[in-house]
């Protein structure tokens, strides 16, 4: 198929509600369907991060692909990266239907999934799989953990579902900042959070291990973070940052009410503050992954010369499809500054 129908076919899906959109497209992704029209990952602007080289900084973020079942077709796209989850270590259904929302008028979704998933040995024996009939891809695989909404030790629990897919990531995220679990942001407390990092670094070792922040941290809070995990080398960077409980005056969309977590253009403007800010305040101590509100090629290009070292789509691929990341492919990514370990 050419790449102008595989386009419509995208557009078509919108007029589907929005969560069997989704469902659609990753049975596509996953049959192959958009083989053909999708660009070529050239690795010809290869460079590091987080000590090993990426073909380009564009991924997709957690959420898209949960239980890593459409890795093949996601990676013909030509991402630099894809990262999947949240994984739960015990499989979880998530919140009950309907429960995402796209806000056209806006440019945005709103999501209250509930880390639904296959839980982490389903994902493992995908992952496995990819590793074992891919192991020349150059496209990398992070792994999103969340905690399951009734463990009772959320650190031992973030740990055991870490020490069942550590080995088959290129990376680990630690996802503290859902808004769609009760409680779970709360664990972004320093010592809450120092407590489950020491434990998820004591069962994974080397993986790089990233945290996934909450837009609405504020300066003091994300100071203390940023010192601890530096300062006990628990974390090697931060994902800036994760769906947003705030609803911003100006949306019109009339799924604005809807609770959950909100994405898409109106996070942008906020994502890109904290992620100007943690480079300003803290140099190069971080690598930093943008994600929110990055629904062009401007938006890419502006986030990477603000400091980002990669960055994640998600809104943006919704409403652009193939042909967001057709012009991202168009990016001279050599023009980012001084590309981070």
């Amino acid at each position: 198929m050419t790449a102008r129908i595989l386009q419509a076919g995208f557009h078509l899906l919108r007029y589907l509600p929005p969560e069997r959109a989704h469902d659609l497209t990753l049975a596509a992704l996953a049959r192959g369907i958009y083989q053909a029209a999708s660009p070529a990952n050239q690795a010809t602007q290869s460079f590091s991060v987080l000590g090993m080289d990426f073909s380009n900084p564009i991924g997709l973020a957690a959420g898209f692909d949960k239980s890593a079942t459409a890795l093949t077709g996601l990676a013909n796209l030509g991402l630099g990266f894809i990262e999947i989850g949240s994984v739960t270590y015990h499989p979880q259904r998530g919140n009950p239907r309907p429960r995402l929302f796209r806000l056209p008028a806006d440019r945005a979704l709103i999501n209250r999934m509930g880390f639904n998933n296959d839980g982490a040995q389903v994902v493992r024996t995908r992952l496995a799989h990819w590793r074992e009939h891919k192991p020349a891809s150059f496209v990398r695989i992070g792994v999103n953990i969340g905690c399951n909404r009734d463990c009772e030790d959320p650190a031992q629990n973030y740990a055991d579902c870490a020490g069942m897919l550590a080995d088959l990531a290129d990376y680990l995220v630690i996802n503290v900042s859902s808004p769609n679990t009760p409680g779970l942001r709360e664990l972004q407390r320093p010592d809450d959070l120092r407590r489950i990092l020491w434990v998820v670094r004591e069962r994974c070792r080397a993986a790089p291990l990233l945290i996934k922040i909450a837009p609405e941290l504020d300066e003091a809070d994300l100071t203390s973070i940023i010192r601890f995990i530096t300062e006990e080398k628990l974390a090697d960077g931060l994902i800036i940052a994760n769906t947003t409980t705030v609803r911003p005056a100006h949306l019109h969309d009339h799924n604005a009410h809807q609770a959950g977590g909100l994405s898409g253009a109106p996070l942008a403007a906020r994502a890109s503050a904290l992620l100007v800010w943690v480079r300003q305040h803290f140099g190069d101590e971080l690598v930093l992954i943008s994600s929110g509100g990055i629904m062009n090629a401007t938006d890419a290009r502006a986030r990477l010369d603000a400091g980002a070292d990669l960055i994640q789509l998600y809104s943006g691929f919704v409403y652009g499809g193939l042909e967001l990341l057709i012009d991202l492919q168009n990016l001279d990514y050599k023009k980012q500054k001084n590309p981070r370990h």
